[in-house]
């Protein structure tokens, strides 16, 4: 049956299922329940693998998606959490990727279908469920190298384009990026899927949602809110929202900002509370139900669904209070610059002047350039925060010196700097003579960065080229008026 999902959320509330994870306890699966047949002589521990139960217990899968479409959901998650090179190699079970994908994308498509063919007017859709890994882009496991990573932007964009592929294959209806703990690798996701989408001409839409750690409200990378929303707002969102955290209550002010400012619908599905001393959730579905008629009735958001601790009694509650709700009306975009650090900066109209910070530039200071050419990173770290105190609003990034391998220089500094959220809260500006460089500073990068700058000097292809590669990284642009002739000195040569 044809489907259209805006053309459902345009008229109501939709609900997105509970937690997968919390149902599968439920059946008490031993390590021979997670091997089944298949993998009865497997040599490694498989028993805790919830995605593997695709494979191995597909009855299992199916009758938990059929449980959430009979509570009411419009929307169910693939078995797909963490089915991921990265988080499957915990299992040895990296070379099952893409059919741990595409199978489990099946069997909730065939769920969904079911549903949709009982009820044809409350179509169901199946959401690609597409996980943090284990691994953090932006942060380093090592307390003695903080420019250290165990993953890089090009590991996760190979991760995740593997697990995109399986999933479409499988006839998911959207992408989901959910849990986002660091902004970095949901950037990866971001742009391995717009490839995807591009290259297959399949404008599939897509979800983000992230998860906040602390009553701050800031991830675990150390973005605010805002400054998340700003880094992923390139993406031609079909949605974004919060996930998990810390229970829908103290979620409230958060989820709050999100539907003020986010020009894109809006989804919020949080834990059955914080886990008790035995790693449980307390909050019963009335409990919780009441917060979530609070968002409701604010009109906060356009999906409203459970995480961790949920099952299909929360999400039949969450239903009857959608019946009657009025969806979120989502704002017109600002036609404003935007960009982010861990925190945001918003120019408009009536800002002051933008102070940009140029002495983290080889060419703009003698003593940034020796502590860069001596790997003193640490020291030169002391120079941006100088900056930063000073009050810059940006740091302009330049390593460009035929003495310096500039790529190397750009990626150790830029993950320094992440490491010091005294400085990684403002914006960075990326500044390159030489596309490589810039490209390599974009992937360390979880804020909205400025790149300066590309031109038409090698001519419009190459420029069209490197442009939508820098919105895809989820960065804005200075663009200087030269072409190959020079700079443009009249109107006609000015594109």
């Amino acid at each position: 049956m044809k489907k259209n999902i805006y053309n459902e959320i345009s008229n109501r509330v939709l609900i997105l299922d509970g937690a997968m994870g919390t149902m599968i306890q439920r059946y008490m699966l031993d390590e021979s329940g997670f091997r089944g047949d298949r993998f009865r002589d497997f040599p490694y521990y498989l028993k805790g693998n919830n995605d593997l139960l695709s494979l191995t217990q597909p009855q299992i899968v199916t009758e938990i998606h059929e449980q959430y479409l009979s509570a009411g959901a419009d929307i169910i998650e693939t078995n797909t959490f963490n089915s991921n090179r990265i988080s499957l190699s915990d299992y040895h079970m990296e070379s099952l990727v893409y059919e741990f994908n595409k199978t489990a994308a099946q069997l909730a498509a065939e769920a969904a279908e079911k549903y949709t063919l009982l009820t044809p007017g409350k179509p169901r859709f199946v959401a690609g469920a597409i996980g943090p890994t284990n691994k953090t882009a932006s942060m380093s496991p090592d307390v003695n190298d903080p420019a250290y990573r165990a993953v890089t932007f090009d590991d996760l964009y190979n991760v995740y384009a593997e697990q995109v592929n399986g999933l479409i294959d499988g006839g998911v209806d959207l992408l989901l990026v959910e849990t986002v703990f660091d902004t970095l690798n949901a950037k990866a996701a971001v742009m391995a899927i717009l490839d995807i989408r591009k290259k297959r001409n399949l404008p599939i839409p897509l979800m983000i949602s992230g998860t906040v750690t602390d009553a701050s409200g800031r991830t675990l990378s150390g973005q605010t809110v805002d400054a998340f929303l700003t880094s992923l707002s390139h993406s031609e969102l079909f949605s974004i929202g919060l996930n998990c955290s810390l229970g829908a209550k103290e979620l409230r002010p958060f989820l709050e900002e999100l539907s003020m400012k986010a020009p894109f619908y809006v989804s919020i599905y949080p834990n059955a509370g914080l886990p008790n001393q035995f790693g449980e959730y307390d909050e019963s579905p009335e409990k919780m139900s009441v917060f979530i008629r609070d968002f409701l009735a604010s009109g906060f958001a356009n999906i409203i669904g459970g995480c961790c601790g949920t099952t299909p009694d929360h999400i039949r509650l969450f239903a009857e209070a959608a019946s009657d709700a009025k969806p979120r009306q989502v704002p017109p975009a600002k036609h404003e610059l935007s960009l982010s650090g861990l925190e945001p900066l918003t120019v408009f109209k009536g800002s002051n002047f933008i102070n940009i910070g140029e002495r983290t530039n080889v060419s703009g200071s003698r003593q940034f350039a020796r502590l860069i050419r001596d790997e003193k990173y640490e020291e030169a770290l002391v120079v941006a925060r100088q900056q930063v105190e000073n009050g810059a609003q940006i740091i302009d990034v330049n390593m460009d010196e035929a003495m310096l391998d500039s790529e190397k220089a750009m990626t150790r500094f830029l993950n320094m700097v992440a490491s010091d959220p005294d400085v990684a809260k403002v914006p960075i500006m990326i500044d390159s003579s030489k596309w490589s460089v810039i490209e390599a500073g974009l992937k360390c990068v979880q804020g909205k960065a400025v790149v300066n700058s590309i031109s038409l000097k090698e001519g419009e292809e190459a420029f069209r080229e490197r442009a939508e590669k820098i919105r895809n990284y989820g960065a804005a642009v200075i663009v200087m008026a030269f072409d190959e002739e020079g700079q443009a000195s009249t109107l006609e040569r000015r594109k």
